[in-house]
C-alpha cells in the first residue's frame, strides 16, 4: 500500500490515511501545540485545503465529525496534496465530547466567529490550543461555541462578513505559528 502512495494514486492516500492515522483524541491530549476541530466543514475541497494548512502550520492533527460534514474522499485527498499521509484527521462521534476531552487535558478553545469579541491577533494560545471554525453556511454550532474559552473573529475590511473557511483556517493558524516563535 505504501508503494502506491508513492506511485501518487489519490485512493491509495485515502486509504493510508484512515489506517495510519486513525487515532482517538485521548492519544493527543499529552501533546503541546494546536489542534484543529471542525465543526460541520461540508465542502471536501475547504477539508482538504485546511488538512494541507494545518501540517503546515504544524498543527498536532484535524478533528472532524463523522457525520454531517465532509468525509475523507478522493476530493479531499486531492485538495491535501499528501498531507493526509502525514497529519493525523480524528473522526469522532461528537464534537462537543471531544472538547471537553480536551478542555480537561488543560487544551484552551478558540472559535473562530465573525461575533467574536477578541481579534484573532490578540489571542494567547498558550502551549495547548483548540481552534474550532464552523461550517460554511451556518458557522459554529450554538452548543459548540459555548465550548470555546474564547471567541475569536478576523477582522474584514470589505461589505462580506467572513472568509471563506478554509482560508479564515489559514490566517489563525499562522497568527499561532508566528506567535509561538517558529521560524520559517
Amino acid at each position: 500500500m505504501r508503494e502506491a502512495l508513492r506511485a501518487g494514486r489519490v485512493l491509495d492516500r485515502v486509504h493510508v490515511a484512515k489506517e495510519a492515522h486513525g487515532p482517538r483524541v485521548e492519544e493527543i491530549v499529552d501533546k503541546e501545540g494546536v489542534l484543529v476541530v471542525l465543526d460541520g466543514v461540508e465542502d471536501p475541497h475547504n477539508l482538504g485545503a485546511i488538512v494541507r494548512t494545518a501540517h503546515a502550520a504544524g498543527a498536532l492533527g484535524v478533528v472532524i465529525p463523522e457525520r454531517r460534514a465532509a468525509g475523507l474522499t478522493e476530493t479531499v485527498a486531492k485538495a491535501a496534496a499528501g498531507a493526509l499521509s502525514v497529519l493525523p484527521v480524528i473522526r469522532v462521534t461528537n464534537i462537543n465530547r471531544a472538547l471537553e476531552t480536551l478542555k480537561e487535558a488543560g487544551f484552551w478553545v478558540f472559535g473562530l466567529d465573525e461575533r467574536g469579541t477578541q481579534m484573532h491577533t490578540e489571542a494567547e494560545f498558550g502551549a495547548k490550543a483548540v481552534v474550532v471554525l464552523g461550517g460554511e453556511g451556518g458557522g459554529l454550532h450554538a452548543q459548540v461555541r459555548k465550548q470555546c474559552d474564547f471567541l475569536l473573529r478576523i477582522p474584514m475590511a470589505g461589505q462580506i462578513a467572513s472568509l471563506n473557511v478554509s482560508v479564515a483556517a489559514g490566517v489563525v493558524l499562522f497568527e499561532w505559528r508566528r506567535r509561538a516563535g517558529f521560524g520559517g
